[in-house]
């Protein structure tokens, strides 16, 4: 009839263990999950901002020769013909349409950025934190494997208690209330 007990505790440490192993085996893939998705958004969000410097060199191009020609209307005004200041006039329109089209086009960029870096954190925290749990988990079969090898019931229960911990983190990367 003793013998019953140990076997019968030793079989609660095995369901336990897998259970905490099974566990910690989703998490892994959690924590690639997100560890993988903060990588590709780094990337497109770089991206993005080089899209943006692009746009702003591009802008940048079209202020300076707008200016140019204007500081040459300005200096040439009484020696101009009508045709030649109608022609510089277009220009200058012409340049401000680009200005303002690039002033749009870089809006948009940057939210479309700001989208991403928000994502990449969003990722990170959640890595992170699956990250902790993982450790959690894993001192928790640890410890279920040590006492189910030494017959020490504490540092089972101990485990169990650890695995709060894992728990914790992994609800904490899945809700973010923490």
């Amino acid at each position: 009839m003793s013998s019953d007990k140990p076997d019968r505790w030793m079989s609660w440490v095995a369901l336990a263990t897998a259970i905490l192993a099974v566990f910690a085996a989703i998490t892994t893939l959690y924590v690639g999950k997100y560890s993988s998705r903060a990588v590709l958004n780094q990337g497109q969000e770089t991206s993005q901002w080089a899209f943006y410097q692009a746009k702003s060199i591009k802008s940048y191009i079209y202020e300076i020769q707008k200016q140019k020609l204007e500081l040459e209307v300005l200096a040439d005004r009484g020696k101009q013909t009508g045709a030649m200041a109608d022609r510089y006039q277009k220009i200058i329109q012409d340049y401000d349409k680009q200005i303002k089209r690039y002033e749009v086009e870089k809006a948009e960029i940057k939210t479309v950025a700001e989208k991403l870096a928000k994502s990449k954190e969003d990722a990170q925290i959640r890595a992170g934190n699956f990250g902790y749990a993982l450790i959690f988990l894993q001192i928790s079969i640890m410890l279920c494997s040590v006492s189910a090898l030494t017959k020490k019931k504490p540092l089972f229960f101990i485990g169990l208690v650890l695995s709060l911990g894992g728990v914790f983190f992994f609800s904490d990367a899945i809700w973010l209330f923490y």
